[in-house]
């Protein structure tokens, strides 16, 4: 969850080998690492080493998982990033092309399984309603080279122009199952290129009566005007009039005038959904990321606490009483997570509630937040206290 920020560091400035061309981007806008492209193969750039003493040593000590599972969580993060899509059709839609995909091509993959062969069966995700999303323990690279997959892949790529299928990273689509929007909702996306979640959540709100139009909208915001076009695009595909595309700073975000219900006058829209996935270091992304590893130290989280807080406050200005905002990252760093929820709750003084949502995610295995946690130097040496 959240965006890896774009902000360079040491050797941001560096140019670009021009050998390895223009820039390539995956379905869902994320720059592919060089090293993954052929032009970067033929070019002989190495692997990344997938290794990190400070980070392990800094995350052990915050105890972000049980001590027994540590280990485990180290090497699931040394593994490339699964494929994973959900069928994002309408109900009747969905059905029908959830038995396509398990007669015609789960099918067939479960017998070469069976013939001996080594072939990957699609993994259902429990935690998604419906049983409607899958993940493939294979990376996009994978599907695409071998030939068993070659009918799927081709199914999955059709089936996403038109809107029928997305693929998307199983982590990316908690956020808006948990935002629970309705058809009379107005939604706010403050962070929302490249528009994964946006579109899910113009899905759910074309959830309603079937040939009913909903009465709410999405207002799907981003900062990057480049991006901008890569939401349009995913917007785009679903088709719905209720959508609205914004590009402004979220933390600055300008209030949307709308005609007031009792007077003449315009007054600002409350939302009543507000999803803040706001930028973020990404080192839980370092699966698909592996550039992070040599890169990672315990202060880079630090320079981005000041931005999360901002658009999570400038959100919460705009979210109407009894709203839901839900805030996520794509980092572990406790500066990014717990330490912003937690200064928005001392700040809103009992305004602002809580809300435990594990039940709304029956099947999907989690961890409570922390309560406390030891910041660390770029060293690595810990300290008791920030001042």
């Amino acid at each position: 969850m959240g965006k890896k920020s774009n902000k360079g560091g040491k050797g941001a400035g560096k140019r670009r080998d021009p050998r390895l061309g223009e820039k390539k981007y995956d379905e869902q806008g994320n720059m592919i690492d060089d090293r993954n492209t052929e032009a970067g193969k033929l070019l002989g750039y190495k692997d990344i080493v997938r290794s990190n003493l400070l980070f392990e040593k800094f995350y052990r000590e915050q105890g972000i998982c049980p001590e027994a599972e540590f280990e485990e969580m180290m090497e699931c993060l040394k593994q490339d990033l699964p494929a994973s899509f959900r069928i994002s059709a309408s109900r009747a839609e969905s059905q029908a092309l959830l038995k396509i995909l398990e007669t015609d091509y789960f099918a067939e993959l479960s017998s070469h399984q069976a013939a001996g062969e080594d072939v990957v069966i699609p993994k259902l995700l429990p935690w998604y309603p419906d049983s409607l999303a899958y993940q493939l323990n294979l990376t996009r690279r994978e599907i695409r080279r071998q030939e068993v997959y070659f009918k799927l892949h081709n199914f999955l790529v059709a089936e996403t122009e038109s809107g029928a299928i997305s693929r998307q990273e199983a982590v990316s689509m908690l956020p808006p199952l948990v935002l629970g929007v309705k058809p009379h909702h107005n939604v706010l996306d403050m962070c929302a290129a490249p528009g994964s979640k946006t579109a899910q959540m113009i899905e759910d709100l074309h959830k309603g009566e079937e040939g009913e139009l909903p009465t709410g909208l999405v207002v799907a915001n981003d900062s990057d005007n480049a991006r901008c076009y890569m939401l349009t695009h995913q917007a785009k595909r679903l088709q719905s009039p209720c959508v609205i595309i914004t590009n402004h700073d979220a933390t600055t975000m300008p209030d949307l005038m709308v005609p007031s219900p009792t007077t003449s006058t315009l007054t600002p829209m409350l939302y009543d959904r507000i999803l803040c996935d706001v930028p973020c270091s990404g080192d839980g992304t370092m699966r698909k990321n592996p550039d992070i590893w040599p890169k990672w130290n315990p202060v880079n989280s630090s320079n981005l606490h000041g931005i999360q807080y901002r658009i999570a406050r400038r959100a919460l200005e705009m979210l109407a009483v009894g709203g839901r905002m839900v805030y996520s990252t794509c980092s572990f760093h406790p500066l990014e997570n717990e330490a912003v929820v937690a200064r928005l709750l001392q700040d809103m003084e009992g305004r602002l509630q809580l809300v435990e949502v594990k039940d709304m995610l029956p099947g999907l295995n989690s961890s409570p937040g922390l309560e406390t946690w030891t910041p660390a130097s770029k060293q690595g040496e810990f300290y008791s206290s920030f001042d």
